[in-house]
């Protein structure tokens, strides 16, 4: 009998050690995780891992330490080379979204799993970043710059396995390096074209670019263990994108996770959301978590070599966004929130932009665009952008021109060097037209061949409309009265394009020659727009560009004073000078150029 209850006893201890062998350690939230310390990791040590698979069930699998790579990604960034074991990861291989995942070695933390072998590879090797390399990334000591432009994207990012580990891995000849586990960039909201368009931008980051989906927030979202998934936010609102890894460890309020950088800014201030994961597709290529991304729960504050980690209950400011679309049959609104990065929020306005293009019902290759959009800078003027796009032949859809301009202007304000503009709204609004809209410019005439210094002389323009009957424009100009006699000036009639390129005015701001930001707003609120029919005149005297002030007609003891000033080199000299410039608004868009000549009697 006595026997019997010893038998008893030992059995019930051995299933509660079981029990707990089989769950995170860490499930203590607030307290700090027992550390395998790194000195102690042997080849040939057994461990657990422990990531989600499907739904909200944390499963564990096996793992055999297959030795320490010191210094591998850097001075003192050692990485413990790993063999997954079971059923899960000999079908998937490593997943994007796994890294973060949780390593135990005897029931203590030893690191998460972060590097993955090569593309094409489903053998189960990993790379485990040591638990004190993610530890040893202090937090930031204030709240997180939102223009840290300290970015090291991840992508591209390959180590090559020394070979006596390649040779103990199996690894073969294709597939003998590591790479960055993925993060899954889970875009909600958006067409698949506008993805398409936008994965090789957001792939630069080291993310890997899926369609999901969003889950209504509930009460149990920041009830998070080691384990689960959670999402760094860069949209929210009616469209999403989120990039999602899995937890490592949760000291008090604080939350690591990845195992290394997601997006590499250092510094960083975007919304933490709870990850719960539908499924996990298997692929040749690369497997991946498919993720819904649930309610926000804190703010990520760190995005460093070892980690990303932030606060639960933190927050994180946004900027706001609008998008209308306007069709011929109906209007739809956009309302969402973007991340604020110098490099990285001028990429996803663009990318909402093309989303609202394609998301238009009678968007297609054949449509015209007109597009105007707002920035709203706090203590400046806005930025405001006009124009209107036609149908190409490119091989690049027509919708990526519209988003292209908004994201470069929006490039031009967040990235500039003199301030960290502080914007305060973004309105794009898109027009759909379902006409090719556009014109070329034929040919163009004077009935005079010579004029008198302040006469009025009209122009004639043949336009070829796209299928068509050719129209004739008229656009009245005027000879400045400071013309000489005896002289011949050019008239040029042609599109916005052709105008920059033989006027340039605007050198000036992309060779960096302002005074500040409000000079670069309205340069770029001066640009001329495609929609419009230009006719300029011009002489060959030199035109000085001040800063933003354009001095055409520049004699040459100005031009000499100018070169001789301190500060010099925030002026441009041009070989001709507009001594009029003309515009006619047009409903299409203009293309081509021609020039006449006129004699100054």
């Amino acid at each position: 009998m006595q026997n019997f209850r010893f038998a008893a006893r030992a059995a019930r201890w051995l299933c509660l050690v079981a029990l707990f062998a089989a769950a995170p350690i860490s499930l203590r939230a607030a307290d700090a995780p027992d550390i395998f310390p790194l000195d102690q990791v042997k080849p040939g040590m057994t461990g657990v891992a422990y990531t989600i698979f499907a739904g909200d069930k944390i499963e564990s699998f096996d793992l055999d330490v297959i030795g320490v790579m010191p210094n591998f990604l850097g001075p003192k960034q050692d990485i413990i080379l790993v063999q997954l074991k079971g059923p899960e990861v000999e079908h998937t291989g490593v997943v994007a979204g796994m890294s973060g995942s949780p390593v135990y070695i005897a029931g203590k933390l030893a690191g998460a799993l972060s590097l993955k072998l090569g593309v094409f590879a489903k053998e189960p090797l990993a790379g485990v970043t040591p638990i004190q390399n993610m530890l040893d990334a202090n937090p930031p000591a204030g709240p997180a710059p939102s223009n840290s432009s300290d970015a090291a994207p991840t992508a591209g990012l390959r180590y090559d396995l020394p070979q006596e580990f390649a040779a103990r891995a199996g690894a073969g000849d294709q597939t003998d390096y590591l790479e960055p586990i993925a993060a899954p960039l889970i875009f909600s909201g958006f067409s698949a074209e506008a993805i398409h368009q936008y994965s090789d931008q957001m792939a630069q980051f080291g993310v890997e670019s899926v369609q999901g989906g969003t889950s209504p927030a509930q009460s149990d979202d920041a009830k998070i263990v080691p384990g689960d998934m959670v999402a760094i936010t860069l949209i929210k609102g009616d469209l999403s994108v989120d990039a999602a890894c899995t937890v490592t460890a949760i000291i008090g309020d604080r939350v690591l996770a990845c195992g290394h950088p997601v997006l590499g800014f250092g510094a960083i201030s975007l919304p933490m959301a709870r990850g719960r994961v539908l499924t996990t597709l298997a692929s040749d290529y690369e497997s991946t978590k498919i993720v819904n991304v649930g309610g926000e729960i804190g703010a990520f504050d760190q995005d460093v070599v070892s980690r990303i980690s932030g606060r639960l209950g933190g927050h994180a400011e946004m900027l706001p966004m609008e998008l209308d679309l306007d069709t011929p049959s109906r209007k739809k609104e956009f309302h969402f929130q973007v991340a604020a990065n110098p490099k990285l929020t001028p990429i996803l306005v663009g990318l909402a932009t093309m989303n609202g293009v394609t998301q238009n019902a009678v968007y297609s290759e054949g449509t015209t665009l007109r597009m105007t959009a707002t920035i709203d800078i706090q203590g400046h003027t806005s930025v405001q952008l006009d124009n209107m796009f036609a149908p190409t032949d490119a091989l690049v859809p027509d919708g990526a021109f519209v988003a292209a301009m908004v994201q470069s202007a929006f490039a031009q304000v967040f990235s500039n060097p003199y301030e960290i503009p502080h914007v305060e709204r973004i309105r794009v609004s898109l027009e759909s037209i379902p006409d090719r809209r556009v014109a070329s410019i034929a040919g163009a005439w004077s009935e005079k061949t010579e004029a008198r210094p302040g006469e009025s002389v009209v122009i004639k323009v043949l336009l070829h409309p796209y299928r068509g009957a050719p129209v004739i424009r008229e656009v009245p100009i005027t000879i400045p009265s400071q013309a000489a006699p005896g002289t011949t000036m050019q008239i040029l009639v042609s599109d916005a394009a052709a105008l920059d390129r033989r006027t340039n005015p605007f050198a000036a701001a992309a060779f960096g020659r302002l005074n500040g930001l409000e000079q670069m707003i309205t340069m770029i609120n001066r640009e001329r727009r495609d929609n419009s029919l230009y006719v300029a005149l011009l002489d060959n005297n030199p035109t000085l560009l001040v800063e933003d002030k354009v001095l055409p007609n520049a004699p040459l003891d100005e031009i000499n004073v100018v070169d001789g000033r301190p500060g010099a080199g925030n002026t441009l000299m041009l070989r001709d000078s507009s001594a009029g410039e003309w515009s006619v608004p047009m409903d299409e868009v203009v293309s081509g150029s021609t020039t006449i000549s006129i004699r100054i009697r």
